[in-house]
């Protein structure tokens, strides 16, 4: 028996190689010349280099772009055409390109050599309005198909259903990971709901209840069932011309399917759940008001972006469409193949998307991502957070503008970035000085074209009381002339093109001080809290033009900034490698805030109680002595003094607090 497999390589098209290496014959598989080590490397991971053998061609090509002898080689094959989009976000000429013409190309090449077309198609054929039951029976009944994938997916199937070839077709639902592993490979139908789920889980108690929708039927199946069932109906006889529904017969709704998941992440669950046609209860002029009111459709569209749901999905889920699969079941009787219920794997399924698969988890695929040739600009990228940030960041693929004031340690990383396969470039400028600071910015923006993310981190700390500062203004002047006139200064002049690209991330380091207003760090934390209260005012302005900002309330980091300050020694801090990983985190959050969990403690205890706040901050600022003169002639408190046993407890209770 000989076979030809398009989209071996994809998601199900994995899971259908290594079933039909089991069988006799001889399995072709299509593959570009681009993903031919990716098939090669799988066909030797299966150990079935006999039976799978590649062959060079292209879904998008006449004749599949296949040899005259390669197709010679296809007489009376079996042809298990999965190569297509399976994509919501698709433009509509991907669409078209890879449904509706790659059927084309394998249906033509059916009828020239005399093969049957095994076609794998989607309940998507349905569109998302169909209200019922859609049987296997069922394909032209007047449905809407608004969007490309619905509506090539049909364009598809109607080719195959009118040609000569020999065909059977499949329409799988909603597939996710594996039953088994929980290996998946690409986020969309249920995975869409999992950003969700993890920030109420990590915001909200698993106990509390919560209010949700009921939905219509959410018909998921997981990858290895979709792949045993194609292989077992396509080697039965007798076959031909039929349709199969690869879903699940005992589908749940979107509700039930969603607190299943919620029960593997152990996040709280949506137990009060109205159903969506209730909305039929309100007032028509209501409900046009909102679909068509600008300031509600943006508020809904930057919700869905911030939990990554694309509204497309939002509508299939909530279709009323049921589909039955009698035949499929029938055809599968006495198999040992059936759908496997939810609760046995969602577990898997959930913990395969967190571990492997969650865009925002710091892994090295995700870094490269959102990294790879991106101009970064790290301010205070000669030592501490700076040059740990610019080193981490250079390692994953970006090109790392460097500035600070001093050339020759920004060289020594520019040479040690490119030692280790990076991209760096050295822009020295004081940042304190506002003319350098704009002529440094302009430059950058000359040479490069535009910045894609700009890392505020340059700053000036100083630890000194109101009482040792009525004679020293100039602290403040300083302090705020760096850590928040240079920043605005950049901040103003790369906004402009990030908006116009409509593309950009702001992240400025700020300091857990902002959350805790710790004494003696008056003139710092003033400067910091300026900054980020300016970035909280425009984040909004600029948020829906796609750029974000955030500001990384950052614990006591062990960096040459805080080396004056002697008793530091002594205390609980974190490297400047950990500090990197947080602007790490932000990038690929894009999140308005990071912050440690001490640091949201401090704040929400200002809020609620600020006179309590100011009570423990009383007792720390008569707990920790003064910073020793930088001439260290103080026998009182020299630089090397050791702290109380009372300072360092709270110290280590209060880790990562500048006292």
């Amino acid at each position: 028996m000989v076979r030809l497999v398009t989209g071996g390589t994809g998601f199900i098209g994995r899971h259908l190689l290594r079933l039909l290496a089991r069988r006799e014959g001889t399995t072709y598989v299509l593959v570009r010349a681009a993903s031919r080590e990716r098939l090669e490397t799988l066909v030797e991971s299966i150990g079935a280099g006999d039976r799978l053998k590649p062959v060079q061609g292209d879904v998008t090509a006449a004749a599949l772009g296949l040899a005259a002898a390669d197709q010679v080689r296809l007489k009376g094959a079996d042809i298990y055409h999965l190569a297509a989009v399976y994509d919501l976000e698709a433009s509509e000429v991907d669409n078209q390109r890879a449904n509706v013409d790659g059927t084309r190309h394998v249906v033509e090449l059916a009828e020239k050599v005399g093969a049957r077309v095994h076609h794998m198609s989607s309940i998507a054929v349905a569109g998302s309005r169909w209200k019922g039951k859609f049987t296997e029976e069922m394909f032209a009944e007047g449905q809407v198909l608004e969007h490309p994938y619905y509506r090539t997916k049909y364009d598809a199937e109607k080719i195959v259903r009118e040609s000569s070839a020999p065909f059977r077709i499949y329409r799988p639902g909603l597939v996710i990971g594996s039953s088994e592993t929980g290996e998946a490979d690409r986020i969309d139908g249920p995975y869409y709901a999992f950003k969700l789920i993890q920030r109420l889980r990590n915001a909200v108690p698993p106990w509390v209840p919560l209010v949700g929708f009921e939905g219509g039927q959410l018909n998921i199946v997981p990858v290895d069932f979709v792949a045993r069932a194609l292989d077992s109906i396509g080697h039965r006889d007798g076959l031909d011309g039929m349709t199969f529904h690869l879903t699940d017969p005992a589908a749940q709704s979107l509700g039930d399917v969603t607190n299943e998941f919620c029960r593997a992440a152990h996040a709280p669950q949506f137990t009060l759940r109205v159903d969506s046609r209730a909305t039929a209860m309100l007032p028509k002029e209501a409900t046009a008001m909102l679909e068509h009111w600008k300031v509600a459709q943006t508020l809904k569209r930057r919700l869905l972006e911030g939990v990554r749901i694309p509204e497309e999905a939002i509508r299939f889920a909530s279709s009323r469409a049921r589909f039955t699969s009698e035949k499929a079941q029938a055809a599968l009787e006495g198999t040992g193949v059936s759908c496997p219920p939810l609760h046995t794997y969602a577990w898997k399924v959930w913990d395969y998307w967190e571990r492997h698969m969650d865009p925002e988890v710091p892994t090295e695929r995700n870094l490269r991502n959102a990294l790879q040739d991106r101009v970064v600009v790290v301010t205070g990228a000669s030592s501490g957070i700076g040059r740990a940030t610019a080193q981490l960041l250079a390692g994953h693929g970006a090109r790392v503008v460097l500035v600070s004031r001093t050339r020759e340690k920004l060289d020594a990383l520019k040479q040690e970035i490119e030692r280790a396969g990076g991209t760096a470039f050295v822009y020295p400028a004081d940042l304190s000085d506002l003319d350098a600071c704009d002529s440094m910015i302009k430059q950058v923006l000359h040479d490069h074209g535009h910045v894609d993310i700009l890392i505020n981190n340059a700053g000036r700390s100083i630890r000194r009381s109101i009482e040792a500062s009525y004679d020293r203004f100039h602290d403040f002047q300083r302090t705020m002339q760096l850590n928040y006139f240079g920043a605005v200064k950049l901040l103003l002049a790369v906004l402009p093109s990030m908006r116009k690209r409509r593309s950009g991330h702001v992240i400025n380091i700020s300091s857990i001080g902002v959350q805790a207003f710790p004494p003696r760090f008056g003139a710092y934390v003033a400067s910091k809290s300026a900054l980020a209260a300016l970035s909280r005012c425009i984040a909004p302005e600029v948020v829906d033009d796609g750029v974000a900002i955030t500001n990384i309330h950052m614990p006591l980091v062990r960096t040459p900034m805080i080396a004056p300050t002697g008793m530091y020694k002594n205390f609980p801090t974190s490297s400047p490698e950990e500090a990197a990983e947080m602007v790490a985190s932000a990038i690929l959050t894009r999140q308005p805030e990071i912050s440690t969990r001490l640091g949201k403690v401090g704040e929400s205890i200002n809020t609620v109680a600020p006179g309590l706040l100011q009570f423990v901050m009383t007792g720390a600022y008569h707990l920790f002595p003064d910073t020793a003169p930088k001439d260290g002639q103080s026998a009182e408190r020299p630089p090397e003094e050791e702290i109380s046993v009372e300072a360092a407890t709270m110290a280590y209770l209060m880790r990562g607090i500048h006292f």
